[in-house]
């Protein structure tokens, strides 16, 4: 692609996890970690979230350099809302996990437009984690689901019921892939798996991050 290749980062805006009391958010490390895989590709990262503002964080690693940087630096305290972002020469759109998006991302017809807009020009659509929730409605011009056909990895069943939170979100990632017509394609749990259908990119897990950014960089070299 002519000139610089841009990429934009989508976070949750949402921050209650279920009933539980607890907080949640964007996992840092999933966007942390393809931010720094984009820029050493000298790539233009751009961030977004569904509100804007400064998104609710649901997990860091405060011994992680590279989070520490994307905290500092990444611009990570005053995003744009989607509503408010033209997708317009963007080269990819990656979704960062965290569990607030299974409650926001599914239904957010800004996120949609974009990725649509991104997709249907060339571009790669990228997912890690939970952020595949983003995927499970989303509907190209034509009408067809983006992921109807295609092979992908999202926070499989086995890992929600790992870390307790199967009675929690509003679906399972994995089931409602699967429904969208997508092949959901599992590891072991919390392993690294990243896969690539076309210029669909998507992980597993927290530990498929920088592969899922890998593997972006590779379809757009």
């Amino acid at each position: 692609m002519e000139g610089m290749t841009r990429a934009l980062i989508a976070l949750t805006s949402h921050s209650e996890l279920g009933r539980t009391g607890r907080s949640t958010g964007y996992y840092v490390g999933e966007a942390a970690e393809p931010w720094e895989v984009f820029r050493a590709a000298g790539y233009d990262v751009d961030l977004v979230s569904v509100a804007g503002g400064e998104p609710p964080v649901d997990g860091r690693d405060e011994n992680d350099s590279t989070q520490n940087d994307f905290l500092a630096t990444a611009g990570v305290t005053d995003t744009p809302r989607a509503a408010d972002v033209d997708p317009a020469g963007y080269d990819v759109i990656l979704f960062a996990g965290g569990h607030g998006t299974m409650w926001d991302f599914p239904d957010d017809p800004d996120l949609a437009r974009i990725a649509r807009s991104v997709y249907e020009r060339g571009g790669v659509v990228a997912a890690v984690c939970h952020g595949p929730a983003a995927l499970v409605n989303l509907t190209l011009t034509d009408g067809s689901r983006l992921v109807a056909g295609k092979r992908v990895a999202g926070f499989t069943n086995s890992e929600e019921a790992s870390v307790g939170l199967t009675d929690e979100v509003p679906f399972l990632l994995a089931d409602k892939l699967t429904e969208a017509g997508a092949q959901h394609v599992p590891a072991p749990d919390f392993t690294e798996h990243a896969v690539v259908d076309g210029r669909l990119v998507t992980g597993q897990n927290p530990q498929s991050a920088h592969a899922v950014a890998d593997a972006v960089v590779k379809l757009l070299s």
